[in-house]
């Protein structure tokens, strides 16, 4: 006896959700506008007033939607953007995490102008992270109209202008928001052109190995001196052993500068280290062995200065509490939503280091970010928007 065939699966759409997602699809271009006006104004992380200009037409914006915004006054970066939205429940808010500032000079666009054609639209901070503030602003103009001018439960949104720097003087303010926050949503661009979110990301330190050895006429002299740059060289071969690509364990030397001339034995070089952690318990450990490095040539000296300075983004039960919403919601707007553990780091890995569930890559989907064909897919606005909008609702 045959077995009867199965019919092709289709995916239905529930009503409501139905209607949400029509909601954002007819005002798609109204996106698209937004997120063309963001990337239009340009925002350096090193340019205070450029940076300052976009937070200020921002909080124009966001307070026209009924939210109440105050600036966290900074001295050396623009000021970080707060916005607080009263919500009809009573509660804990949803922070809505991102950033104002790009990796961007001031005039990139007259080389990489905004430009929409092919279904995308590209130009210097679209993807990174644009396109996540532009979602923010239409899911809480959406949940508002669909709320009657009031949303669900409180939201608090922060923008900082320091994240591609390192996020220095916005760390503070981030870990005191997330704190009093029943969960993180982060902004930052999804993983891939399928759009995964993040669930997991690799914790960043910055280290510095400074070599002091002595100089000494190469010519006339040799023996008298000790060379920095060939004990460096030394290190750096020990420093490339303690990569552990199974346990998400790398390091990285990207700089490395010494001497001063040819004809002399240099006294000086250093080398600069990107180490990335899976597991924040193994931060101690790799502190440890790049503190204890000890010279082959005991006439040079070794320095080691640094930190890891934002820890992993791990994927806990709250995170994975978090995926799971997120997945619901995606599936009854008619798509899968993927996830992903990515090795770069974002203000995610402070608020989801504090134990607070966290949930990254929310923002648009596209390629290229930090470099001169970043793009979003505009006709992925439209169902981001939505699925933003479900859980600032359901969380």
């Amino acid at each position: 006896m045959k077995k009867p065939q199965k019919k092709p699966s289709s995916v239905a759409i529930p009503a409501e959700a139905a209607i949400r997602l029509h909601y954002f699809n007819e005002r798609k271009d109204e996106i698209v506008q937004t997120v063309r006006q963001l990337v239009e104004i340009e925002s350096p992380s090193d340019n205070k007033q450029a940076v300052d200009r976009l937070g200020s037409m921002l909080a124009g914006r966001f307070e026209g939607l009924g939210g109440h915004s105050k600036f966290h006054r900074s001295q050396d970066f623009g000021d970080h953007l707060q916005v607080d939205f009263p919500g009809k429940r009573r509660g804990k808010p949803v922070l809505l995490l991102g950033h104002i500032d790009t990796v961007y000079p001031l005039g990139a666009l007259a080389n990489m102008p905004c430009r929409i054609a092919d279904g995308r639209l590209r130009g210097p901070g679209a993807l990174d992270m644009k396109s996540g503030i532009g979602l923010m602003l239409h899911a809480i103009e959406a949940l508002r109209t669909w709320h009657n001018d009031a949303l669900p439960r409180p939201v608090t949104v922060l923008l900082v202008s320091d994240e591609e720097v390192g996020s220095d003087s916005s760390r503070r303010i981030t870990e005191s928001l997330a704190k009093n926050s029943a969960a993180v949503l982060v902004l930052e661009p999804s993983y891939g052109l399928h759009g995964a979110v993040k669930t997991a990301r690799k914790g960043v330190g910055e280290y510095t190995l400074k070599v002091t050895g002595k100089a000494a006429h190469s010519g006339l002299d040799f023996e008298k001196g000790e060379s920095a740059i060939l004990e460096l060289a030394k290190q750096i071969v020990v420093i490339s052993k303690l990569v552990d690509l199974k346990r998400g364990l790398t390091l990285n030397v990207g700089i490395i500068s010494g001497g001063t001339r040819t004809n002399v034995i240099p006294a000086e070089a250093t080398a600069s280290l990107d180490v990335r952690i899976a597991r924040m318990k193994d931060a101690a450990g790799i502190d440890r062995m790049l503190r204890s490095l000890k010279p082959f040539n005991r006439k040079c000296k070794l320095q080691i200065t640094g930190s890891i300075n934002r820890p992993p983004m791990e994927r806990t039960p709250g995170v994975a509490a978090l995926y799971r919403k997120a997945a619901e919601i995606a599936r009854a707007l008619g798509w899968k939503l993927e996830e992903a553990a990515v090795g770069g780091g974002s203000d995610g890995n402070f608020t989801a280091g504090l134990g607070i569930p966290t949930l990254d890559g929310l923002g648009g989907v596209g390629e290229g970010a930090h470099a001169t064909h970043e793009f979003i897919i505009i006709s992925e606005l439209p169902r981001r928007a939505a699925l933003l909008a479900g859980l600032i609702e359901q969380v």
